[in-house]
């Protein structure tokens, strides 16, 4: 049985980072919110699983994957839900649990960049929020980012299996998410993150090696990928790029 994966439809956003690791595993998915209505799919099939009032475990908002009678929400508790059957983590707990503690600093990460452009609230348009984007884009850009790819370069390099994965000697969903996250920083700040980046060259490499994963590529050039564009997480204004 294929999972199904409640997603908004015209973004990349969090709902990538379980399409990722879906596609590189090669297991069967239905990206419910993107089908055809009179096939009961689209947006308002997402809508009518997310919204049943009957439901006694809700997502609070998608993404949230349905395997079966099983509902599971929010992408870090997805992909560590997932992880095992498309074995993209490996068996020993500590392993797991330093694979999730991965993935929730890239989850953070995510939220960070996501703020530069919404720093006041996410109901109100950017261009009402300007000077404050400008304000947390400036440090994002010079401190936090930095900061981050640092500690992501740090353990890499550290990994006692060598250096081609974060977690062991294997492809594990951290790796196919830092992936996107680069992906998603060099597209929103294209000279900052080429600037943080150059002082990082083991995650950029491993960033190299992932785009080459045959099932990857196959994916990045298909039209299952979404675009980057101005309604997801990682939004390019030229005005907050600060490198």
């Amino acid at each position: 049985m294929a999972y199904q994966l409640h997603y908004w439809p015209t973004i990349q956003g969090r709902g990538e980072f379980v399409r990722l690791a879906l596609e590189a595993a090669g297991a069967p998915y239905v990206d419910v919110a993107r089908g055809a209505e009179d096939a009961g799919q689209g947006v308002p099939a997402m809508l009518h699983q997310w919204q049943d009032r009957k439901a006694t475990h809700p997502p609070f908002a998608p993404p949230f994957l349905k395997d079966g009678d099983f509902v599971v929400g929010q992408t870090a508790a997805i992909l560590l839900y997932l992880a095992p059957e498309l074995k993209l983590v490996a068996r020993s707990e500590q392993a797991r649990v330093w694979t999730h503690q991965i993935q929730l600093t890239i989850a953070d990460m995510v939220d960070e960049a996501h703020d530069t452009h919404h720093p006041v609230g996410v109901g109100l348009y950017y261009e009402e929020q300007k000077p404050e984007a400008l304000r947390r884009a400036k440090e994002f850009c010079s401190v936090r980012m930095p900061k981050f790819l640092q500690w992501f370069e740090s353990i890499v390099v550290r990994n006692p299996a060598g250096s081609r994965h974060l977690v062991g000697g294997k492809l594990s969903y951290a790796d196919l998410s830092l992936f996107q996250l680069i992906e998603g920083l060099r597209y929103a700040f294209p000279m900052a993150a080429e600037k943080a980046l150059a002082k990082a060259p083991a995650i950029l490499q491993l960033h190299g090696r992932i785009a080459a994963l045959p099932k990857v590529a196959a994916y990045l050039r298909s039209e299952r990928r979404i675009p980057f564009n101005e309604q997801g997480i990682f939004r390019r204004y030229p005005e907050l790029d600060l490198a």
